[in-house]
């Protein structure tokens, strides 16, 4: 039995398997491998889904819902004539249909797969996704980012040599952008950013604004079925701006109307509000990483929306070169689902890529807000796996009572990048008791441990008495077994140390305190400086700037060794 690969899109979704000779995506009944997300009610008031529904969505706008992936994991309901239905119950939908065409299309039964969520979906978000799939009875054990599948699709895994990729996902709703490596067999996620509610439908709007405003009209006493006409007249014009540089719009909301031309830069200039917000997750993605576009050796453009003359001449404009764009961007992700379900089955072929991945959003704990007057604010935001730290890892924090004869210290667990906790998402809590004493006396050490199955282990030990108070947060993405969550926990508890505490950062610090008691002047200070920088990056616990800064400290050090006189 067959696991599939599902790309559940914004505004169209797409499915595929992996067999023995590579990746097949599956048709659906009409034999196109792109369904729309579309979901409607027929004349009859039967379901309909797909294409049929964004057909009749041109002249019953009312009974038909698309774009509903943007409202994942939030409370909004969607009316279709007389029902109303959440966003997961609509995806549910979509994600049958594709799963009835994969069992038709296979002939078997299909009760598995892997499905995509965009890299900067929150908790809850994901969580929707998985009971979305629940819904049909559908078996999920992981969720894959999109930019993850778009590498694995283009073959990053393959390449010859190390090389870094920044991947730009451009939907029909939303807008992610990853940085990858791939080096000795590991394909790893080193930052990512985005924006859930910017994609080709944005731009769609910009196109119709424009049009409207050159023929001197609003949308306002237009009919339901003139504004679909209308967006439908548009985004095939959108479509022709892609490949030419203007196109001739015919009059055709009234008897009355002129033909409109609009040229591709008229539709850059009007986008340029668009096309500032693509900047920043990119820049953010960059800085993150801490990377320069110089050593970027590819652009990966994903999404139909990257087909846009105006977002492909930015791309080249910020990174000074042409993007990637062999493959299909409307495919691709459903493409590297398929490659990941066949990793999931340990096909041989597949069998030495390993996926690493990175936490989207900071992890952290509420602390007390000391100018919070007038108790509006709330609690404040304390970090402790910042965002983009590449898992597994395993960083801990010390926090103090906040006031004389405190008896307990509650520890909340929350994910986001608010200063303030009110304005992100808590993921759970516990409670700690303390010994009383005066404000500051008494403090707790708090860990957290997190890994690439979202596993996160969250370990309060309390400093003067050592008692200790654990906590495991399952993320959406894992659906994990007894035995599965036993082995993570395992592999977790090799990185629960301080790397201050290993002996061999021990022995290093120990050679640079020799070395400055034997060297003068010039020497002492440069000594002291490393040693510095040495002791602050150990204290960031995050392994990649660990790693980095202890191979600098060797180097400084075997070089001041060699200037022995013997």
């Amino acid at each position: 039995m067959s696991i599939i690969g599902i790309d559940l899109g914004t505004t169209n979704s797409a499915c595929g398997y992996w067999k023995e000779d590579g990746i097949e995506l599956i048709p659906n009944r009409f034999g196109e491998y792109l369904t729309p997300s579309v979901v409607g009610i027929d004349e009859t008031g039967e379901l309909i889904v797909g294409k049929f529904a964004k057909i009749r969505r041109m002249v019953e706008p009312a009974s038909c819902a698309a774009t509903f992936k943007r409202y994942m994991g939030s409370r909004q309901q969607i009316k279709l004539g007389q029902q109303v239905y959440s966003p997961v119950e609509l995806s549910a939908m979509v994600l049958k249909s594709l799963r009835d065409d994969a069992e038709v299309f296979l002939g078997e039964p299909v009760s598995e797969a892997i499905i995509s969520v965009p890299a900067y979906f929150n908790d809850i978000q994901r969580k929707a996704t998985k009971a979305a799939a629940e819904l049909i009875g559908l078996k999920v054990d992981r969720l894959i980012n999109e930019p993850t599948a778009a590498a694995l699709a283009y073959g990053l895994h393959e390449k010859p040599e190390d090389a870094k990729f920044i991947i730009l996902d451009l939907g029909g709703g939303t807008f992610d952008v990853s940085l990858m490596e791939y080096f000795d067999g590991v394909l790893e996620v080193h930052a990512t950013a985005g924006d859930n509610f910017l994609g080709g439908e944005d731009f769609l709007e910009i196109l119709v604004d424009l049009y409207l405003s050159k023929l001197g009209r609003t949308q306002q006493g237009l009919s339901r079925v003139q504004v679909r006409q209308l967006y439908a007249t548009l985004e095939q014009a959108k479509h022709t701006l892609s490949t030419e540089r203007a196109v001739k719009i015919p009059g055709f909301l009234s008897s009355s109307d002129v033909d409109i031309d609009i040229t591709r830069d008229e539709f850059a200039h009007a986008s340029q509000p668009l096309l500032a917000r693509i900047q920043v997750p990119i820049e953010r993605t960059l800085r993150d990483a801490g990377t320069h576009p110089d050593e970027l050796s590819e652009i990966i453009l994903v999404g139909g929306a990257t087909r846009m003359q105006v977002f492909r001449s930015l791309v080249a404009r910020l990174f000074q070169r042409m993007p990637s764009i062999h493959l299909d961007p409307d495919l691709i992700v459903a493409r590297g689902t398929a490659i990941q379900a066949g990793l999931k089955e340990k096909n041989q072929a597949l069998e030495d890529v390993v996926l690493t991945d990175v936490c989207p959003y900071s992890l952290g704990t509420a602390v007390i807000n000391d100018n919070d007057q007038r108790g509006d604010m709330g609690a404040l935001f304390s970090p402790i796996i910042e965002r983009n730290c590449t898992v597994p890892v395993s960083i801990v924090r010390r926090y103090y009572t906040a006031a004389d004869h405190q008896k307990k210290i509650l520890v909340d667990v929350y994910q986001g990048e608010s200063r303030l906790v009110k304005n992100n998402i808590k993921l759970g809590g516990l409670e700690v008791k303390v010994p009383t004493g005066r404000r500051g006396e008494e403090s707790i050490d708090v860990r957290f441990s997190y890994d690439m199955n979202g596993l996160l282990e969250v370990d309060v030990t309390v400093v003067s008495t050592g008692l200790k108070t654990s906590m495991l947060i399952q993320n959406a993405d894992s659906n994990l077994t007894e035995k599965e969550l036993i082995d993570s926990s395992e592999r977790l508890a090799a990185l629960k140390f301080h790397p201050r505490d290993l002996e061999m950062n021990k022995e290093l610090i120990a050679r640079a305190e020799r070395l400055y008691e034997s060297s003068l002047e010039e020497d002492r200070i440069e000594i002291q400086h490393l040693i510095r920088y040495f002791e602050s990056e150990l204290e960031t616990q995050i392994p990649h700037r660990v790693e980095a800064a202890t191979q600098q400290f060797v180097r400084f050090l075997e070089a001041l060794e060699s200037n022995s006189i013997f």
